[in-house]
Formats: C-alpha cells, sequence, structure tokens
C-alpha cells in the first residue's frame, strides 16, 4: 500500500515535473499547491535527492528541481525510495527478502506465491510508468485535489 510519505512524493514530483526547465521550486510552493505538510515533504525531498531523483539548490534563486528528465525517472524508483520494497509481504520481496517464522516451505507456500504475482503487478505497472507518462495524466496544478 502507498503510504501518504509515497503519496506525497509523487506529488511533488508531478510538481517538478511541471516546471519549466532550468527552474526550481521551492518546499513551500509545492506543499502549498499540493496540500502537504511543509515539514514533511522537507524529509520526503530529502529522501528523493539521496535517492538521486532530485536536486537542490541553496540560495536566492535556490529551490528543488528534478536531477534528471521526467523521461528517466520510473515511478518504482520513487515509491521504493520512499516506502521500500514493494512487496506486499517481506517473504516475496525481492530486495529485502525475509522468509516468515512459520513457514514450512518457502518455495511450495500458497501465501508467498500469491503475493510475488501481486509484487510483480505492481512492480510491472510503477517500473514502466515515467515520471513524464504520469505528469500527462492531468493538469499538474489541479492533480493535488484528485487524489
Amino acid at each position: 500500500m502507498l503510504t501518504n510519505k509515497g503519496k506525497y512524493g509523487l506529488k511533488a514530483l508531478i510538481h517538478l515535473a511541471a516546471l519549466p526547465p532550468g527552474e526550481t521550486a521551492q518546499v513551500a510552493e509545492i506543499a502549498a499547491q499540493n496540500q502537504i505538510p511543509k515539514k514533511f515533504l522537507d524529509a520526503i525531498l530529502l529522501e528523493l535527492r539521496n535517492a538521486g531523483l532530485v536536486r537542490s539548490r541553496k540560495g536566492p534563486g535556490g529551490g528543488y528541481a528534478l536531477a534528471k528528465p521526467p523521461e528517466e525517472i520510473w515511478i518504482g524508483q520513487a515509491v521504493r525510495a520512499l516506502d521500500g520494497p514493494l512487496a506486499p509481504i517481506a517473504c516475496a520481496s525481492r530486495t529485502a527478502f525475509v522468509s516468515c517464522d512459520n513457514c514450512v516451505d518457502v518455495v511450495t507456500c500458497p501465501v508467498r506465491m500469491i503475493m510475488v504475482d501481486v509484487r510483480d503487478a505492481i512492480a510491472g505497472v510503477l517500473d514502466n510508468t515515467s515520471l513524464s507518462a504520469l505528469a500527462a495524466r492531468t493538469d499538474p496544478l489541479s492533480w493535488a485535489y484528485a487524489i
């Protein structure tokens, strides 16, 4: 399930994708236009910066911008950076696998098998959707009110 952190992070990325090339946005502006608590957004943008998805510039004219073109940012990257693995349970994760304590056979467990299918379906959508494709689905300024 997408957390508020993940949802707000996607909203912020869409906001930044709508900026003209070379421009930056202040955290307060992004927060106000997308109804995101500013302190929470500060932490989210720091995580997105650490993941290489956004860059920041200090001083006059400073703020945040995308670190690369929106066509090169995949939604799966952003969700994983903010919310961790996509798998609904740890034993279905590719990157953070942990076997269940009460599992008899991880290879044949039907619960794990269906959760692997769920993980693969989620990853199939998120890892094949670019930020530019997501941003193109709607007007970035009205998107904040659609969720």
